[in-house]
């Protein structure tokens, strides 16, 4: 299995309703970009505000392989949602890894 998680700082002038919006896409591409075993999507809401580093998007999908992953990156509804959001986010954090199923 491998892990691909992804952290995003909108702009400040970025509403809600538009980050909500990129949660929900994001959670669409489970059963439509192959591979993609889970996903989760959503707003920071901790409470723990000192440590956000202002990042208010979080998004983990786990993949059947690294190869999966790969293929995501590229597949054409993941690229129109960077597209679409990019000029709104001000900054990101990717972390990717493989991981053993107990």
């Amino acid at each position: 299995m491998f892990e691909h998680m992804v952290l995003l700082k909108f702009k400040p002038d970025v509403s809600i309703a538009e980050q909500e919006d990129a949660v929900r896409r994001a959670q669409n591409f489970k059963g439509e970009i192959p591979g993609i075993v889970d996903l989760s999507a959503g707003i920071n809401v901790t409470e723990e505000i000192e440590h956000t580093q202002g990042f208010t998007l979080g998004i983990r999908v786990t993949f059947e392989n690294q190869q999966a992953c790969r293929e995501y990156i590229q597949h054409p509804l993941h690229q129109n949602l960077l597209q679409s959001i990019g000029p709104f986010v001000d900054g990101i954090i990717v972390i990717d890894y493989p991981f053993a199923t107990s």
